[in-house]
């Protein structure tokens, strides 16, 4: 699709309340939304509960689930599992529940412990074989996927010096990326030899906490986001130049002056977007600027959705099946359901 001519805006579908607390993140699940499959949205909040809401015939958004009466204190995060057939959740009571879905049920079948203190982000790899938690412990964890609904920490990871806001896996190989309060990015891999786990780069430009980073659909772009008011996208150059793919990650543009307060949400759709959220209230759009390559790839304003939100922007994630559906979450309790729509062409 051609950003170039035409201007778009986010239209707000729909307004999903329910929560009692605010809504930290918001996952969809894979392969919804697409093919005849109605889209299914997980939602995680303070109230300590996650909602699954499930799209309906005529396109509504309704609440299908309440999960609840597991974890005791706020729900952090929550990632599908690739297949859809399981939903992690982190939690500040210092667990990860894992929920089986089957059919319209949910069952936690298994309850994940070891951070001394609060959980703030969970991710799935793409095999769905490791999960990665981390915590204000300033730790990672990296949990393998044994049948019989079991999970076995593989490694505790040590690096960061400040409490880690989010862990990433890259969506094309094992690598893991985790961001902290301590300003950093750090890229974790797994030596094939020792299968120690290990960090090989630490990507240091942000000069507040980076509070969240995501990926193109093919692995080798990322965005970062930071407390520093910037979102910032990086090159994987082993792949750009079709070299080891534990080369090193570069730093190729940096976007400012879009946000006005900490920026803690970005992500990449399939067709190129990228979405940030913010303490502004507000919601941001990027694409590629096509117009100049020279020294690497830059990136415009596509479009920005002020008071997106009566209050913070705390999540943004776009649909894997409708390209230009994008969910978001905030303080004001809310998830809103958004389209991308040309308005002009």
């Amino acid at each position: 699709m051609n950003f170039d001519d035409d201007d778009f805006e986010l239209r707000e579908i729909q307004r999903l309340e329910g929560h009692t607390d605010r809504v930290w993140s918001v996952a969809w699940k894979p392969d919804t939304g697409i093919n005849g499959v109605p889209a299914v949205l997980a939602s995680c909040s303070g109230d300590k509960t996650v909602r699954i809401w499930e799209q309906n015939s005529i396109g509504s958004f309704q609440c299908q689930a309440v999960l609840e009466e597991t974890h005791t204190r706020t729900v952090r995060s929550c990632a599908w599992s690739p297949s859809g057939k399981y939903l992690a959740t982190a939690s500040f009571d210092a667990t990860t529940a894992i929920w089986e879905n089957v059919g319209v049920d949910f069952e936690c079948v298994s309850s994940l412990e070891g951070h001394d203190n609060e959980v703030k982000s969970v991710s799935w790899n793409a095999s769905g074989t490791l999960l990665a938690t981390s915590g204000r412990d300033k730790s990672v964890w990296i949990w393998e996927a044994l049948p019989g609904n079991e999970f076995d920490c593989v490694s505790v990871l040590q690096g960061h010096t400040q409490d880690v806001k989010m862990v990433q896996w890259n969506p094309s190989m094992d690598t893991l990326f985790s961001c902290s309060y301590d300003n950093t990015i750090k890229v974790w891999v797994e030596d094939s030899d020792s299968e120690d786990w290990h960090c090989i780069q630490t990507l240091g430009e942000s000069t507040s906490t980076v509070w969240s980073v995501a990926f193109n659909a093919s692995g080798d772009k990322m965005v970062s986001c930071s407390d520093d008011l910037t979102v910032k996208i990086w090159i994987d150059v082993g792949r750009m130049q079709g070299l080891h793919k534990n080369a090193p990650w570069k730093h190729v543009c940096t976007l400012s002056g879009y946000h006005d307060r900490t920026i803690f949400s970005v992500h990449w759709s399939r067709e190129g977007i990228i979405a940030s959220g913010a303490a502004d209230d507000a919601i941001c759009l990027f694409v590629e600027n096509n117009d100049n390559e020279v020294d690497g790839p830059t990136f415009k304003l596509l479009s920005k959705k002020e008071k997106a939100h009566e209050m913070d922007v705390n999540s943004v994630q776009w649909n894997t099946g409708d390209k230009r559906l994008l969910a978001s979450a905030s303080d004001d309790g809310t998830v809103k359901i958004w389209e991308l729509v040309r308005l002009s062409g």
